[in-house]
């Protein structure tokens, strides 16, 4: 297919320059050893963790209101609870008490989440101390890897089959995304670089090795990195903005006050608005490439329409595309927070004034920052595909076939 050479040069040099600041970015934003975070000991010094096999799971304890102005439980608050309730028992499988048996306290969760004799669990082993002279375990977790494993095996099997090439190259972008995130990203944060500029380079790096991995090295989908890249500007201004007029802390759970005891130096305002940006990357993604396919896919349909038709019928796919992708957004939030929404119904208070506490607040802004940078994203890169296909009438190239290349381009042969 032919393409216009004016509007192809520009694409390329924008996506030039973004690359070069990209890099220069990321070269100045990457944390050295000595801005590092010291790691933080998990438990105490002393305390080690051993594998058991659980051979009995006692009931779990009933669920009692107690506190000022309610009834008393029938007996008494001490009577009201089954002896050895939430409790297991357990054989130790290493360590230096191994085949001995302990009974271990642990929360009605666990014992009401299916644990059964058999599994196999971690236990924290807190040696004798001063005033303790006997060795305590506690609960830390059951084993989950065979699980969590045989789900991971599938995925990939799965996703090689039906998707063959392309899904294997999208596993192999996912997992240098992993990798970004985890290597520079996380540690950026954490020695407390730019939020936002860790963010929107670290985004940007993953966005051209994944879309040229996963579809090619094509005009199409440099138009489709174009309109990502415009896309995750909007959402990290969108973000910047919301978060403060919100005024929004970005602590508004556990976890926060966690990170700032042992990483006072982070800006968590800044950090709101970085997991803005992260949480929007593969739906933005996923809508930038089906509008610049549907573009090209429009053009060599219909060789003699109009670029304005071709925009115009573009953009009647994002409409359906956006509708449907609003929703999942909005339903892969409620699905993850639905303890908390129940929660928050019980309350008896306007639902105003539950959207607008803190855990709530964030959410929503979080949300609507990464739904308009989507929206936003739609009529971009469908004008600048729209511009870079061949004007209408172009005669093909002459004396040369063109031949339709990985990831949907049409290259001329060698």
């Amino acid at each position: 297919m032919r393409t216009d050479r004016r509007a192809v040069v520009l694409l390329l040099g924008f996506l030039a320059v973004v690359l070069v600041g990209t890099l220069a970015g990321l070269v100045a934003l990457w944390p050295s050893a000595e801005d590092a975070v010291e790691d933080v000991q998990y438990a105490a010094e002393g305390v080690t963790f051993v594998d058991a096999e659980v051979l009995r799971v006692e009931d779990a304890c009933p669920v009692i209101a107690v506190g000022p102005g309610l009834p008393e439980p029938e007996g008494g608050a001490d009577q009201a609870f089954p002896e050895n309730c939430n409790t297991l028992v357990a054989r130790l499988s290493e360590g230096p008490e191994e085949g001995d048996e302990t009974r271990v306290q642990t929360e009605a969760s666990v014992v009401r989440s299916g644990l059964r004799a058999g599994d196999e669990v971690v236990l924290m082993r807190v040696p004798p101390v001063e005033g303790q002279p006997e060795t305590v375990y506690g609960f830390s977790h059951p084993h989950r890897d065979a699980p969590l494993l045989a789900m991971t095996i599938v995925f990939v099997v799965v996703v090689a089959v039906i998707a063959r090439l392309r899904g294997i190259l999208a596993l192999l972008g996912l997992g240098f995304a992993a990798v970004v995130l985890w290597g520079f990203m996380i540690p950026g944060l954490l020695a407390g670089e730019s939020g936002i500029g860790v963010a929107v380079v670290g985004s940007i790096v993953i966005m051209y090795v994944v879309l040229y991995l996963a579809h090619g090295p094509s005009l199409r989908t440099s138009a489709a990195l174009a309109g990502t890249l415009l896309g995750i500007t909007v959402t990290a201004l969108l973000g910047v903005w919301a978060v403060g007029a919100a005024r929004l802390s970005g602590m508004s759970d556990e976890n926060g006050e966690f990170l700032q005891l042992y990483a006072d130096q982070l800006n968590f305002k800044a950090l709101l608005s970085a997991g803005i940006i992260i949480a929007g990357l593969g739906v933005l993604n996923d809508v930038t490439i089906t509008q610049a396919s549907a573009v090209w896919e429009l053009r060599s349909a219909a060789p003699d329409m109009t670029r304005r038709e071709i925009f115009s019928r573009g953009m009647r796919i994002g409409r359906d595309h956006i509708a449907s992708t609003i929703y999942t957004i909005v339903f892969a939030y409620a699905g993850t927070a639905l303890g908390v929404l129940l929660l928050l119904s019980l309350y008896d208070r306007p639902i105003a004034d539950v959207l607008s506490s803190d855990m709530l607040s964030e959410e929503v802004v979080r949300t609507l920052a990464s739904a308009i940078g989507l929206v936003a994203s739609v009529p971009i890169t469908t004008a600048i595909a729209a511009a870079t296909v061949a004007p209408p009438g172009a005669p093909p190239a002459a004396g040369k076939r063109a031949l339709r290349g990985r990831g949907g381009s049409d290259v001329p042969p060698a």
